[in-house]
């Protein structure tokens, strides 16, 4: 198998393996939280969100984050790489201190949505990091090889720690009243370990160069939008950077839609909404089987874009997860959605390995932690509209972005 291959070849080197070990239990972790945050906020059924309430959620998590991520970027330029990998997994175990307190105590609102924000916020700035990092671990002739290879690997290790904080979970509940507290405590120990295995790496291995035109990180901060302007400017230079990350934004736009309707159909329709446990396994195997697409499109991406180019198959790709969408997408039936799953998670992964590789290739070292971090505005602006007086099962959904109407009918999900 190639991708064995190359990850076997990507292994050799000590502080590529370094690097990843950090991605991959940090990753773990994440895939465990999921769990713990999936079962309180969208499951439990004495809360059970409404469709619009679930985009509110999304936008109100990715929203602040989109606004102060840009101020991270321009601080990911400048500071230690490796110090942000070791300090973003040991400062996450605070809001995930706070996250437990508040599901021991049973709070919701603004007080719930705090510590998530900012547990999800630090490990966007840990996940540029990482990307940012990765050139300075691998030579310039297997970066392909290595973006194809090492989000992949953590997709996986995403899944395996969404398997695990499942079966915890299902543990846990015969210990506790407080299942999904113990599963955020093995989270959190994830984390840990992900920050002390940062520590075997050299505070300067990966990066940022200096450069002594940049100023100090204080100056930067104060003159953070100038920092943006050079980001855009240097991007605008760079028009292949430029089209690939607008390519992801408009995806991931597109992907967030599906994924909340995902989380309706498994709730509402394949399962009865007051059986949480039924719910999260349903959807902790559609979540399986999208990282099965992950893995294929680490297989299938080097050796095509080999034979096409990165910007015909990120087009290719588009088109195919435009036909998915209607055939078998739009069938709402478990096999359906697992095929469509599958295929939207090739996809995925698909356009983020050549929109990686194309970015850094194309962009200065000094500028890649404002790139990594610029698509994560599309991910927001999307609004859910729940039409009252449908009967409780079906609720239509109708997406916008920022508010406004778009020229195509409305998204109408049975659910």
């Amino acid at each position: 198998m190639r991708f064995i291959r190359d990850l076997r070849h990507l292994l050799r080197h000590r502080n590529f393996r370094r690097l990843f070990a950090v991605r991959l239990v940090s990753q773990f972790g994440d895939g465990v939280f999921q769990v713990a945050l999936a079962s309180y906020v969208l499951f439990a059924p004495e809360r059970l969100p409404s469709p619009g309430a679930i985009a509110a959620t999304f936008a109100a998590l990715l929203l602040p984050f989109s606004v102060l991520g840009p101020f991270a970027g321009v601080l990911l330029d400048r500071w230690s790489r490796r110090q942000v990998l070791v300090y973003t997994n040991l400062i996450r175990t605070l809001p995930m201190l706070a996250f437990t307190a508040v599901l021991s105590t049973n709070v919701t609102g603004p007080l719930l949505y705090a510590p998530v924000l900012a547990s999800l916020s630090i490990n966007r700035f840990f996940l540029a990091g990482l990307s940012a990092g990765l050139p300075h671990v691998v030579d310039p002739d297997v970066l392909l090889m290595a973006n194809a290879v090492t989000p992949t690997s953590g997709t996986i290790a995403y899944m395996i720690g969404l398997a695990a904080g499942t079966v915890v979970r299902g543990f846990a509940r015969g210990v506790s009243h407080q299942p999904d507290v113990i599963v955020l405590m093995v989270a959190l120990l994830a984390y840990l370990v992900a920050s002390a295995l940062a520590t075997r790496m050299s505070r300067t291995l990966l990066g940022p160069v200096f450069d002594p035109n940049l100023p100090a990180v204080r100056e930067a901060v104060r003159n953070v939008v100038l920092g943006l302007i050079a980001g855009a400017r240097h991007i605008k230079e760079r028009r292949d950077a430029a089209y690939g990350l607008a390519a992801i934004g408009a995806a991931r736009f597109w992907y967030g839609i599906s994924m909340v309707a995902t989380i309706l159909l498994y709730r509402n329709t394949f399962n009865d909404s007051s059986n949480t446990d039924a719910g999260l396994r349903g959807l902790s195997i559609a979540v399986l089987v999208t990282g099965t697409g992950f893995l294929t499109a680490a297989l299938l991406t080097p050796s095509v874009t080999r034979r096409l180019g990165k910007r015909r198959w990120i087009v290719t790709l588009l088109g195919i997860a435009a036909f998915v969408e209607i055939v078998p997408g739009a069938f709402y039936s478990v096999p359906t959605l697992l095929v469509a799953a599958y295929v939207l998670g090739i996809v995925a992964q698909g356009i983020k390995i050549c929109v990686d590789t194309i970015v850094q290739e194309s962009v200065d070292d000094a500028f890649r932690g404002r790139e990594g971090i610029a698509p994560e505005p599309a991910e927001i602006g999307l609004r859910a509209e729940a039409r009252p007086g449908d009967d409780a099962n079906v609720q239509r959904l109708r997406w916008c972005p920022d508010d406004a109407e778009v020229g195509v009918p409305p998204m109408q999900i049975e659910a």
